[in-house]
């Protein structure tokens, strides 16, 4: 009997041993793969916020009431001037309460004259006039709600500019609340984007700084700055008005402004990596750097894009070598750099 057991056991080492042969043999090595690097980051370029150019007159014009658009007046990229009627909206509903508003001020008015006739001859008392007079002020008060809910249905140019945007047509039903039309204003221009409280080390209001938009230079003042606004990007806002080289720039167009100072010798000191170099799984960014030979995925915390670069808040060290273009690179293969 035990020597059939002692056989059994035997056995099961035998075939133990046999399937992890078996497995090893399936382990299939990655071939080495041929890799570029990604070009650090130019310390001149560092320093830079990306921000967008608008129109500092911009306004997005919608009504308080629920009616359907009668008539649409202008459409998209057409010059208006001040007060220029834009969308016309059904107001049949009330037209007819305006007409019942004004006979209940005729009536009120009537009232209280007849009353200020009875007081001459001693035939009325006080009380009676104070009543009338009464009625007459919420006669008025309940005209002008109507004049007024009337004038929401002529939406008009707040300022001379473009029309950027339209959102309706006749016939379309809208809401309080709803967007109609969007103008901007011709005159001057501003930045507006994002800063963390390092790029604003050194920034101020009033403050001159560069700017690159589409080729073009200049000079933009800065009349807004907060940072740390954001609770979850720990991000702020910048506001910067063109004050020399406008000439030619359009809304909507992106540029970039240069950290002043203090703020760029710290913000040149920041990783950055090239967009070519990401890898995206998910909702999740990282890089493959190389480390022993092999390829080694590091998940990386980025910031906001500047430009073709990111700027890295953590997960990659100075010096760490960044693959460019790691297309279908596996997690711990073997590379060799190309020179």
């Amino acid at each position: 009997m035990k020597r059939i057991l002692f056989l059994s056991s035997l056995t099961l080492v035998l075939v133990g041993v046999a399937c992890s042969k078996h497995e090893e043999s399936k382990t299939i090595q990655l071939p080495t793969a041929k890799v570029r690097l990604a070009l650090e980051a130019d310390a001149n370029q560092a320093g830079w916020v990306a921000v967008t150019l608008n129109a500092t007159q911009r306004a997005t014009l919608a009504t308080r009431l629920a009616a359907s658009v009668k008539k649409v007046f202008v459409t998209e990229g057409q010059h208006v001037a001040a007060g220029a009627l834009l969308v016309s909206l059904s107001d049949d509903d009330l037209q007819g309460g305006l007409k019942a508003a004004e006979a209940a001020v005729a009536a009120a008015t009537t009232q209280v004259r007849r009353i200020e006739n009875l007081a001459k001859q001693n035939a009325s008392i006080q009380a009676e006039m104070d009543m009338a007079t009464v009625q007459l002020a919420q006669a008025n008060a309940a005209l002008a709600g109507v004049k007024a809910n009337i004038a929401y249905t002529q939406i008009r140019a707040p300022f001379a500019g473009v029309v950027q945007t339209r959102r309706v047509n006749e016939g379309d039903f809208v809401g309080p609340g709803m967007p109609l039309m969007e103008v901007e204003g011709q005159g001057a221009m501003e930045f507006t984007g994002s800063v963390s409280e390092t790029e604003a080390k050194g920034l101020k209001i009033g403050q001159s700084i560069p700017f690159e938009v589409e080729g073009k230079t200049g000079l933009a003042q800065i009349t807004g700055l907060s940072t740390g606004g954001d609770p979850t990007s720990h991000r702020g806002s910048i506001r910067a008005r063109v004050a020399k080289g406008g000439e030619g720039l359009r809304s909507g167009a992106f540029g970039r402004l240069k950290m002043a100072g203090g703020a760029s010798k710290i913000a040149s000191e920041e990783r950055f990596v090239a967009k070519s170099s990401l890898v995206q799984r998910g909702e999740l960014n990282g890089v493959f750097i190389v480390k022993d030979g092999k390829a080694e995925l590091r998940w990386l915390s980025l910031g906001e894009p500047q430009g073709d670069r990111i700027p890295v808040r953590a997960g990659l060290a100075k010096g760490e070598q960044v693959i460019d273009a790691p297309g279908d690179l596996k997690d711990g293969q073997p590379v060799a750099v190309e020179k």
